[in-house]
């Protein structure tokens, strides 16, 4: 994990780290920390949890909004 850095002009930036295999209950599941740093007097921060919080949402269930979006359900 790490947290970026904001340079200005920027608002917010994102860091992604690297897909690790984890284990929970001897299953192995695939797991990528995100890192949100946004500057406090362009963004408040419920939205930016709201924001981070959908962006997990969809990577969890990627292969499903994939196919929702390429037309096969």
């Amino acid at each position: 994990m790490f947290t970026p850095v904001l340079n200005p002009p920027q608002t917010g930036i994102l860091g992604v780290c690297s897909v690790v295999e984890r284990t929970k209950n001897g299953k192995f599941y695939p797991s990528m920390g995100l890192s949100l740093t946004y500057d406090h007097r362009a963004l408040d921060g419920a939205d930016a949890a709201r924001f981070q919080r959908e962006l997990m949402d969809y990577l969890e269930n990627f292969s499903f909004n994939l196919a929702i979006e390429g037309g096969a359900i």
